[in-house]
Parts: structure tokens; sequence; C-alpha cells
């Protein structure tokens, strides 16, 4: 079975579509894919909620789908760096799961592993508990967490061979696997493709069995986010 895609639009060619759950790899703007962001972006399928630790920035990452309005909802855990994702969510076009980041990777960890759902303490007492079932454990109350199942995952890897193993690029690594674990299908772009055989058996982080279409992205623009301040007299 051939895996590999000749662009991003054709990757997603028959996968991507309006009013889908989907899943997309990244932190920050740390190992995120970027053609196959701009490919949802070029189809024009509407009404996406995305489940991604962050949202990007106002012109990359998912910030590209908040431009075009083509995100209805976001599961995310940190939101802080995306002006038009608050001043979308501020006047009520946009819908907001806030989820604590453990708990975000736990659910797409347990989408991939079958596990219907689990207990944490994490947001116990807090809003993020409302409307949840809570149940007592020795003593102590947890909150129980639904596991998610995108449509389709959105991953970013840094070497595929042709049979769809992966391995990922030191912290560029952070959600992109339990996101392409609990994908229906999983589509990786990725910046090497290598013959089968080529990887060492350790140096597979992800197997192929979850992966389904592979393209190849050789120049990312690979954004980084770097601390900046405000300069003050006398320092």
């Amino acid at each position: 079975m051939n895996k590999i895609y000749p662009s991003a639009a054709n990757a997603l060619e028959g996968v991507i579509k309006s009013n889908q759950l989907i899943a997309v790899g990244g932190f920050g703007l740390c190992g995120i894919p970027e053609a196959l962001i701009e490919a949802v972006r070029d189809s024009g399928v509407q009404n996406l909620t995305a489940i991604s630790n962050n949202a990007g920035v106002d012109d990359f990452g998912l910030g590209k789908l908040l431009q075009t309005r083509q995100i209805k909802k976001m599961i995310s855990s940190y939101v802080g760096e995306n002006k038009e994702f608050e001043r979308q969510y501020l006047a009520g076009e946009l819908a907001l799961e806030f989820t604590p980041q453990g708990t975000l990777a736990e659910q797409l960890r347990a989408g991939g592993a079958g596990i219907p759902a689990f207990f944490t303490k994490t947001g116990v007492g807090t809003m993020v508990a409302e409307g949840k079932e809570l149940r007592e454990f020795d003593g102590e109350t947890y909150v129980m967490e639904r596991a998610l199942e995108p449509d389709v995952a959105l991953v970013k890897a840094h070497v595929a061979d042709k049979s769809g193993n992966l391995r990922f690029r030191l912290t560029a690594r952070n959600f992109n696997p339990v996101a392409a674990m609990a994908g229906k299908i999983c589509v990786v772009e990725v910046e090497e493709i290598v013959e089968v055989g080529e990887l060492a058996p350790d140096d597979i982080h992800l197997p192929g069995i979850y992966v389904h279409r592979i393209v190849l992205n050789t120049s990312p623009e690979k954004r980084i986010e770097k601390r900046t301040i405000t300069e003050k007299g006398g320092i």
C-alpha cells in the first residue's frame, strides 16, 4: 500500500471534510504540520472542531484557520498568543473547551488506546469539572474525562519510512504521537522519507500502523518563539 502523496492537498483529498473533529500535533510553534494546515485552509472546509495544545499565532499554524473562520471550536490548554483567537472568543464567535495540558494529552492517549474514559484529580473543584461525573477513590475526589477520538489527525514528524514508521526530532515530538494514535485517519508531514529498514528499530518513535498518508515538506518555515521584555530606564 502506497502511503506517500505528492502534496499536502493530495494527502487530504477525501479525508478532510466540514464539521469534523480534527487533532493537530505541535506545542506552541514547535512540531506543527505547517503544510497540512495550509492545505486545510485552501480546501475551504468549515465548522471544524480542533484539538490542539494551543491555537498558533495570528498568521501561523492554526491561526491561519482562525483567520478564515474555519474553526468553530477549540479544545486546547493554552491560547494566550493569538489575538484573533481572543477577539473571536470574547465576541462569542468561537467556542472553547479549556482543558488542562496533562488531561488533554491523556484524552488523546486514551483515544488511541481504546480507553473510553478515565478519572483524574486535575480540575476538581474548578470550572473544568463542571457538568462532569465525580467519583471518590480512597477518600479523594476525581473527575471523569472522556477520551478524544478525532476523525483526522494532522501530525508533524522529522523522518518517515515508506511504511509510515516515524521518527520525531527532539521536542518536536510533543503532542504528535498521541494525536497520531488517536486519529481515525492520520496524515503525517515529514522532512525526509527513507526506505523501509533504514530506520533502526530503536529509532522508531511511532509504528507505521497508525499512519495512513505521508507528505514530504523539505523546507518548513519552523518559526520559533522568543521571549521579549520591555526595556526600562536604568536596566
